[in-house]
């Protein structure tokens, strides 16, 4: 590994008003990192927390200083103008995190075309053109990374049937990281995929997919962060064009203690989707007790 603190390191995070994104920006503060929070929340939503502003006062607050600015990944010009901004803010730019993402888990009848293009756009394009467009700065960088939290490429019928716009979506995020992997290697850029083995508690989990059952079988996001910052510590020629699961990654670099992220110890663990067969978990995802 290399140094194994974020101090004086740039991150640009998409989504990082709140959940994984805020949590990887977060963990990244604690070590005195600059963070980007650029995300589209303003003003408070009645069912979602954090703005961009509360998120960049929780990242001051853990160590690290927050450049709040407004970012919609599906505008190119408001893409381009904000990585200029962050730059010139903070003097250079290190990692990009890919975390933004829109979600409808429905079939073919059910999918709107809006719904369609929005996921695609923020999904695949969106990570698409935010690396574009930071590559330049990347390049300056002595250790640059891009993380998207994308699944492996696993392509098997049971991920798309019932969700084909939303995998095609997820997919697309994470065959930009195989093509940028490729590209960029001999640049000495590292991009890598991240990606839950359980769910998380997120707002997503608990207004879209589960409500609060879900919840307590999710590990917290801090298992996507100690694992993302485990990515951004290790030299970018040494790891690149990977499609990480967090806890088998986490294991590998001698994490043993994975109870400390479960929600509610009482509850089995719910596995998320796209994790490939083959994968098997470095430790029980059975309730450690009784309810």
């Amino acid at each position: 590994m290399s140094d194994a603190s974020l101090r004086g390191k740039t991150l640009f995070i998409t989504g990082a008003s709140r959940g994984i994104g805020l949590a990887i920006g977060l963990r990244a503060a604690r070590d005195g990192a600059n963070v980007v929070v650029a995300a589209k929340t303003v003003d408070p939503h009645p069912k979602l927390p954090g703005t961009i502003h509360s998120a960049a006062e929780e990242i001051e607050a853990a160590g690290g200083k927050a450049l709040p600015l407004v970012v919609d990944v599906r505008e190119e010009t408001n893409v381009k103008e904000a990585l200029d901004q962050a730059v010139a803010h903070f003097g250079g730019l290190d990692i990009v995190v890919n975390n933004a993402s829109a979600i409808s888990l429905t079939d073919s009848q059910a999918t709107d075309m809006r719904r369609f293009d929005l996921m695609h756009q923020i999904n695949s394009r969106g990570t698409f053109m935010v690396s574009k467009y930071a590559i330049p700065h990347l390049e300056k960088a002595a250790n640059p990374h891009i993380l998207t939290l994308s699944p492996p490429l696993d392509m098997q019928e049971k991920w798309f049937r019932g969700s084909t716009a939303y995998s095609m979506a997820k997919f697309g995020m994470s065959m930009v990281v195989l093509g940028l992997a490729g590209e960029l290697r001999r640049k000495g850029i590292a991009v890598n995929a991240l990606w839950p083995r359980t769910t998380i508690a997120t707002s997503a989990i608990r207004n879209l997919l589960g409500g609060d059952g879900l919840m307590r079988a999710s590990r917290t996001p801090e298992i996507l962060a100690d694992a993302a910052h485990a990515i951004f510590t290790t030299p970018a020629r040494e790891l690149t064009g990977q499609f990480l699961i967090d806890d088998t990654f986490l294991h590998e670099r001698g994490v043993r203690d994975f109870d400390k992220y479960r929600v509610d110890p009482t509850a089995d663990l719910a596995p998320d989707f796209f994790v490939p067969d083959s994968s098997v978990p470095p430790v029980s995802l059975a309730r450690l007790r009784k309810a």
